[in-house]
């Protein structure tokens, strides 16, 4: 009697468990055909079960970013591709971006972005919401026009240099200018916000220099590859001990730099405890004065965003210089209107923030490399709050992209959108829409960098142009393009320079 009444008691409780389970399995299958049912109108290329369009992208970088583009040419405003289980939409009409970039709500990077939290902690470029927020606030000062003139200098100083670098090359076989490019912006932006110098483009077995450029491959590796995007993967494979040993180098050397730096710091406020200081020379300075001895900012969270600075900084910068002069050396006219202008606005002045600033040539020229060769082709956002598009009602879960290549193509707002022509960017031209052209994102979270950047975009341009004339050997139809976290030429970008009559910017 007892033993059939256990017996009894136990197929309750199994009963109970099974229901429980069962409704737990029901509600996730309604949650999920919830899901499926609000993106059903959004276009997407056959996908498979379970895998969706992963075997699609299973190919080399290049052939991703060829599929990528013939997709959104073909499936309309906005398409999704689906990899595993996650959507991820597609956007690239200004009607499109407008309600994610203009949103205070839809500020969170993808998930992808986690591959970079070792490197970066959580910095400007990684962190969300009110932390996020407040960081941000707490940043904007250290852009002001004054320490832009301090940061002008050093580029100036470190683009002399660039240039005695690429000398070796004038009136000789073609080179890649790209890992020039990335070790002159290396230079400037550790100056800028260390203060102290590297020597990249001098010392190339420089530890730290090699370990910043492992830690940016191997992140963008990450983005791309969905075998070694999951950890206990990643950690076993070569990629994963390389990644470890760049950053324990680079985590070592920022940790060395702020700790002398904030020694510094206290013996000076220890003599002058009356003063504040009147001049800055790098962002590290105004991290350490900002941090309230760890009571706003601590040690690590210093590092997490003079990390960022550098990983943010160098490596888009260099490659917004290396497609400029891709572009200008295959349209040489306006290498001469650039000259031209120069020398009229210049002539004997000193170079200033307010020189550069009226050198329109230069301006449209640069502005016209940024819409043809986007800088980030690819800007996303992890969706956490529902979101309309194109009268689309976007799912929390779903992760949405925005295509700046295609975006800054679209016919009806640059005519010819796959020509170079600068003239489209010149004060007096016709003005294209909001959220047409968004070179450094747009929104609450655009680039917080972007005069600095643009400032040293245009300094080493100045400075290649003076004393060289360029001339690119690929062709259009030869780029292959691939999209990692910046835009790539699979064969990097060839130029071979003649000399000019010397000069420096000075």
């Amino acid at each position: 009697m007892i033993a059939t009444m256990i017996v009894a008691g136990g197929s309750w409780i199994t009963l109970i468990l099974s229901m429980c389970l069962m409704t737990v399995l029901l509600l996730l299958l309604v949650r999920r055909g919830k899901f499926l049912y609000a993106l059903r109108k959004v276009p997407h290329p056959p996908a498979l079960p379970i895998i969706g369009n992963a075997y699609q992208l299973c190919c080399s970088p290049e052939e991703a970013f060829k599929k990528m583009i013939k997709w959104g040419k073909e499936l309309g405003d906005m398409y999704l591709i689906w990899v595993g289980m996650r959507p991820f939409i597609f956007l690239y009409k200004a009607e499109a971006i407008k309600p994610l970039l203009s949103s205070s709500i839809h500020i969170d990077k993808s998930l992808e972005y986690q591959y970079l939290q070792p490197w970066l902690g959580t910095g400007l470029v990684t962190s969300t919401g009110q932390k996020w927020h407040a960081r941000r606030k707490l940043l904007t000062p250290t852009f002001h026009s004054g320490l832009l003139e301090v940061y002008l200098k050093t580029a100036i100083r470190e683009g002399n240099i660039f240039i005695s670098c690429l000398g070796k090359h004038a009136g000789q076989s073609a080179f890649d200018i790209v890992p020039y490019a990335k070790r002159a912006t290396l230079d400037i932006i550790c100056t800028s916000s260390m203060g102290c110098k590297i020597n990249a483009q001098t010392n190339f077995k420089n530890e730290y220099v090699q370990a910043v450029n492992t830690l940016a491959s191997i992140s963008q590796r990450r983005f791309l590859n969905v075998w070694i995007s999951f950890d206990p993967i990643f950690k076993l494979t070569s990629w994963g001990r390389k990644h470890d040993h760049a950053l324990r180098v680079t985590h070592g050397f920022v940790n060395k730099i702020i700790a002398e730096r904030k020694a510094e710091w206290r013996a000076n406020q220890d003599e002058n405890i009356n003063e504040r200081p009147s001049k800055y020379h790098a962002l590290l300075d105004l991290l350490l004065e900002m941090s309230q001895d760890g009571k706003v900012l601590t040690d690590d969270d210093i590092r997490d965003e003079v990390n960022t600075f550098m990983f943010a900084g160098h490596d888009t910068t260099a490659t917004s210089v290396s497609w400029i002069l891709y572009a200008l050396g295959r349209h040489p006219q306006y290498q001469e209107k650039i000259l031209e202008e120069y020398n009229e606005i210049v002539g004997t002045k000193e170079l200033s923030l307010d020189v550069l600033s009226k050198l329109t040539w230069l301006e449209a020229c640069i502005k016209e490399s940024w819409r043809v060769y986007p800088v980030a082709p690819l800007i996303a956002r992890q969706i956490y709050n529902p979101i309309t598009i194109l009268g689309h009602d976007i799912p929390v879960g779903s992760t949405v992209l925005i295509n700046s290549f295609l975006l800054h193509r679209d016919p009806r707002h640059f005519s010819e959108p796959d020509t170079y022509r600068p003239e489209r960017f010149l004060p007096d031209a016709q003005k294209y829409p909001s959220y047409a052209f968004v070179p450094f994102s747009a929104g609450s979270r655009n680039c917080i960098g972007w005069k600095y950047a643009t400032m040293i975009v245009k300094v080493l341009i100045l400075l290649v142009l003076k004393n060289f004339h360029v001339e690119s050997l690929h062709t259009e139809d030869q780029l292959r393009f691939i999209s990692e976290l910046v835009l790539h030429n699979a064969d990097g970008l060839r130029l071979k320079i003649t000399p000019r009559v010397q000069g420096t910017c000075a």
